[in-house]
Parts: C-alpha cells; sequence; structure tokens
C-alpha cells in the first residue's frame, strides 16, 4: 500500500505545476492533500475525476482557503467530513474515508505564524483534536493520518532549530503536544519510526522567502502518524524534491499489504 501526501498551497496552482502528471505515474493507493484553496465550483472535472480514483474534499467555507482532500483507488465504505466542530470545520481541515477497518485522515492542522489570534486558535484545535484522536486510536481500526500538521516536533525536524524556539511551528507546547501524541496517546511517527537519525532529507516544507529552498533550510512538519500495528507495516519513506509542485514536498511511504 502506498500513500501519499502534500500539502499544494493551491490545487490550481500545484496543477498548472504539473502535480497531476506526477501523480498519475506513482500508482498511488491514496493520495491526501492539504491547503487545496479552492470550494466546489473551482474544481475542474480532471480534479474530480482523477482516472482510477474516487475523489473526496472537504471544503473550507471561505474562497481561496485551506481544504483538504483524498483521492482513493477503491470506493470509501464511509467519508468523514470534519470533526463535528463547527469554528473547525468551517476551514476544512479534516476529512476521514474509511475502507473495512482501515481509515485515511488528511489533516492540515492550522498555522499560528500570522500573529497571536491564530496562534490562540491552533492551540484550541490541538486541545480538542487530542481527544479525537485519542478515540481514534483506541477505535480498533487501523488509521493513518497525514497531513500538515505545522509542528516541527524535534531539533532534528528542521535545521535552523535554535533560531525558531519562540516561534510557531516549534514552540515547547506544540512539541509537547505531539510528544504527547506518540509516548503517552500511543500514535507512531512512521517516517521516524523509519529513519530515526536526524538527515536533512526529511524535511518537507521551505519558507519561499530568502534562499531556503536553495540552501535547505527546511522543516519536517508533514507527517504520517498512523496506529502501532499499521505502522510496523512501513517499509520505506520518502520526500519527493526532484520536481516543486508547492513550497511543500510530497510524502511518500509504502506499507507492506
Amino acid at each position: 500500500m502506498k500513500i501519499i501526501s502534500l500539502n499544494l498551497n493551491g490545487i490550481r496552482s500545484a496543477k498548472n505545476k504539473g502535480v497531476y502528471a506526477w501523480l498519475k505515474k506513482q500508482d498511488a493507493d491514496f493520495i491526501c492533500m492539504q491547503e487545496i484553496k479552492a470550494q466546489a465550483a473551482d474544481m475542474h472535472d480532471d480534479m474530480l475525476e482523477l482516472e482510477n480514483y474516487h475523489a473526496y474534499f472537504h471544503y473550507a467555507d471561505k474562497k481561496g482557503y485551506s481544504g483538504v482532500g483524498i483521492y482513493c483507488k477503491q470506493k470509501a465504505d464511509k467519508v468523514i467530513e470534519g470533526l463535528g466542530i463547527s469554528d473547525i470545520d468551517s476551514e476544512g481541515r479534516y476529512l476521514e474515508v474509511q475502507l473495512g477497518n482501515l481509515s485515511i485522515v488528511s489533516l492540515y492542522l492550522p498555522s499560528g505564524s500570522s500573529g497571536e489570534e491564530r496562534q490562540a486558535f491552533k492551540f484550541s484545535v490541538m486541545a480538542r483534536f487530542m481527544p479525537h484522536l485519542a478515540a481514534l486510536k483506541d477505535s480498533g481500526r487501523e488509521v493513518v493520518v497525514c497531513g500538515d500538521w505545522n509542528i516541527a516536533h524535534q531539533e532534528a525536524d528542521l535545521k535552523n532549530w535554535k533560531g525558531n524556539r519562540k516561534n510557531s511551528g516549534f514552540l515547547p507546547e506544540e512539541r509537547g503536544w505531539l510528544t504527547e501524541l506518540f509516548s503517552k496517546v500511543g500514535w507512531v511517527d512512521v517516517y521516524r519510526h523509519l529513519y530515526p537519525a536526524a538527515t536533512e532529507e526529511s524535511y518537507t516544507w521551505w519558507s519561499n522567502r530568502g534562499q531556503a529552498w536553495a540552501n535547505n533550510v527546511g522543516w519536517r512538519i508533514d507527517y504520517q502518524i498512523a496506529t502501532p500495528k499499521i505502522a510496523a507495516k512501513a517499509i520505506s519513506a520518502s520526500v519527493y524534491k526532484s520536481e516543486r509542485f508547492s513550497d511543500h514536498a510530497p510524502l511518500i511511504v509504502v506499507y507492506t499489504d
């Protein structure tokens, strides 16, 4: 089973940069997308009817903002749009597809980098999302939550960690939340499970400011986080950087069937 996760920073922009031509070559079982920045009326047929896939989306109320999607080779038994929490769901941040005992989630956690108000909202989302993650972990289902979590967990997960200790995305409270998710709740960071050593190849996002991409001054903020049984089936993980479709790069994980 092959799963791809990618923050598109605009599905129409990524399409113009060749993301669909690349995706068609990947033969992935699931493609999880975040920050599609589109609503139903903006979606062209080739986005809604990707060959050999069923397409599901959760759009934000605000035009040109947020939104998540999942392409599945098999038709989903059930699709869950949102968490049932109005202020989070209005931003189109959670989409779950269920096939048998397997759940695949596309998640886009908020960024708090624009100011105190959004950081407060981010903390609020994290606090309310944790019980859902705990329940999902204990549901008996096998689950992979793919997405842009907007948090670098460890010093190994960003180039300039010393300079970002007081910045959104690397705050102690954010990092502690992920530590709790892994150590207490019992989820598994699949990439770090496979590759525990620090490596700059793990970065998935680069600021558009300065020469961040050219100098690989990146962050690992895109994850596939899984329940233990399915996480143990992961055999490889990679970040695709040969082409740029977004300010994020695709995270690809292969699991044994």
